[in-house]
């Protein structure tokens, strides 16, 4: 496995795409680990069937592990923050998607759905798989991925297995 530093996206020139949420076939998964690696964290995404890997930053794994523990800040970090805006502006996350991966790198959209005296929007937005799953799992909104992400990762159900398995000896 080969760990990478997902901002290398905005350097890299691409041929366009469809990245739209609104028409891509997508499962729910759940994090199911997230472990220390040597240049970061690896979170373990998946559902029953199939298990795959992100790497990221330690500080986004940081904000990820403290998300699922429910730790408490005595100062918003910059999550809590976006999400404190996103409130007081009456948006919440409707759902994350992981849509595309391109030689180990992933990309994702967040759905907002705002609606206030002003009316109802509902904006897509572009954005890192990282901070997509912290903000998914602070606002307990679920985490998509698209069918062709599913089809093009590697499976890494026994490889998690046999990590907790060594863990738990």
């Amino acid at each position: 496995m080969v760990d990478y530093i997902e901002s290398k996206v905005l350097a890299k020139r691409r041929k366009p795409r469809d990245n739209s949420i609104m028409n891509q076939d997508s499962a729910i998964v759940t994090i199911k680990g997230v472990m220390p690696t040597s240049n970061g964290c690896a979170i373990f995404l998946g559902n029953e069937e199939k298990t795959f890997v992100i790497y990221v930053d330690p500080a986004i794994g940081n904000a990820i592990n403290m998300t699922i523990n429910k730790v408490k800040k005595e100062r918003p970090l910059t999550h809590d923050l976006i999400g404190l805006i996103l409130k007081g502006m009456e948006s919440k996350i409707e759902r994350v998607l992981i849509n595309d991966v391109d030689e180990g790198t992933f990309f994702a959209r967040i759905i907002l759905h705002m609606e206030n005296e002003l009316g109802k929007k509902i904006i897509e937005l572009d954005a890192r798989p990282s901070d997509s799953i912290v903000l998914a799992l602070q606002m307990d909104q679920p985490i998509h991925v698209s069918r062709k992400v599913i089809d093009n990762v590697e499976d890494m159900t026994e490889i998690l297995e046999r990590i907790l398995r060594k863990q738990d000896s």
